[in-house]
């Protein structure tokens, strides 16, 4: 008993210190943080390369391309020179950064029967690609035909990149919806920056997956995603109209010989026009790109016209007025004071929830 009357004073002398250091810390820190000079914020409108953009939660990003009336790129406005609009209402832009934004990219290629004749074409032309973005953006591979494969997650190596470029075999048919919903759900949901898919395809889903294009479309919009694409289109419709234009100006009895054929090539067409539009849809609603080259020996350049409109974006930040999280689509517009200038971006996004 006479231990345990010993023992207390000196817990609570041990206590009292202790509550002493504690405060005099606290007070010092106190002190250290009131005297700490304010971090500086950059001035006007000239965001340098190593300058960090800070964006809240609530700021929406727009990726934004403009281009003059003969299609070159602009790449000289200010913040002043551009109008934003949600849903009708104008928005003030809390920011406008012309610089180095990273990218994330996913490259999408179609392995299907239409495109393996072709595939050395497409590795050269996106090792050229790769070749011209920045050090910090990073790339993704996915192949398509009767199935939908990652041959290579998020990398900044270029090597790597080449090893699984190295691993696209040929299938059968193509799941080109699947492919995208799965690009924007899975991979795009790692993804930073901003959100890029190029994609070499003809745009024909076989129809044995099990997604439609409306709900691919709404899963690149949800994912914030713009998608160019490299459409073989041109090519196979060149082949198929020489072809049908050879059968039909033969005789009469080749004709009626061939009157299968002549109906098969003719439905090829067909299809290959609705492809066409829906190509241009998705590219058109994410503010990207349709590019129909004549040969595939004009990848590369195509591939490379990609890489110039991605480091020369603008990215525009702004807080909506509208604050609720509903998860509503909400419609964007972006101009800027040259009419005559065309301005790309996506044609909105949807709100968070609650």
């Amino acid at each position: 008993e006479d231990k345990k009357h010993k023992i207390r004073p000196f817990s609570c002398l041990l206590l009292f210190s202790l509550l002493l250091l504690f405060m005099s810390l606290v007070q010092a820190q106190g002190n250290r943080q009131a005297n700490a000079a304010p971090s500086p914020t950059p001035d006007g409108d000239e965001i340098d390369e190593g300058d960090v953009i800070s964006v809240s939660t609530s700021e929406v990003m727009l990726p934004v391309t403009v281009r003059d009336a003969s299609g070159q790129l602009v790449t000289t406005l200010t913040r002043e020179a551009f109008r934003v609009f949600e849903d009708g209402r104008e928005q003030s832009l809390s920011d406008l950064a012309l610089r180095r934004v990273p990218v994330d990219v996913v490259l999408m290629v179609d392995a299907s029967s239409s495109a393996a004749a072709n595939l050395d074409d497409f590795r050269r032309a996106v090792e050229g690609f790769a070749a011209k973005l920045s050090p910090d953006d990073r790339i993704s591979l996915i192949k398509f035909d009767d199935r939908v494969e990652l041959l290579q997650d998020w990398t900044q190596s270029r090597v790597q990149l080449r090893r699984s470029l190295r691993r696209i075999v040929p299938g059968m048919f193509t799941r080109f919806n699947d492919a995208l919903l799965l690009a924007s759900r899975e991979q795009l949901a790692h993804a930073r920056g901003r959100h890029a898919v190029i994609v070499l395809t003809d745009g024909i889903d076989s129809g044995r997956g099990y997604t439609t294009l409306e709900m691919a479309l709404r899963a690149l919009l949800e994912a914030q995603a713009t998608i160019y694409v490299v459409s073989n289109t041109e090519i196979e419709r060149q082949k198929k109209r020489e072809e049908l234009d050879s059968l039909l100006a033969s005789t009469p009895a080749n004709v009626r010989f061939n009157e299968l054929r002549i109906g098969d090539l003719r439905e090829g067409l067909r299809v290959l026009d609705i492809s066409e539009r829906n190509l241009a849809q998705l590219t058109a609603a994410t503010g990207g790109r349709l590019y129909r080259p004549l040969s595939f020996d004009k990848l590369d350049a195509t591939y490379a016209e990609v890489a110039e409109e991605l480091r020369h974006q603008y990215a525009l930040y702004f807080t909506p007025l509208n604050k609720k999280r509903d998860g509503r689509f909400r419609r964007v517009r972006v101009e800027t004071t040259t009419p005559s200038n065309k301005v790309s971006t996506r044609i909105g996004y949807f709100a968070p929830g609650k």
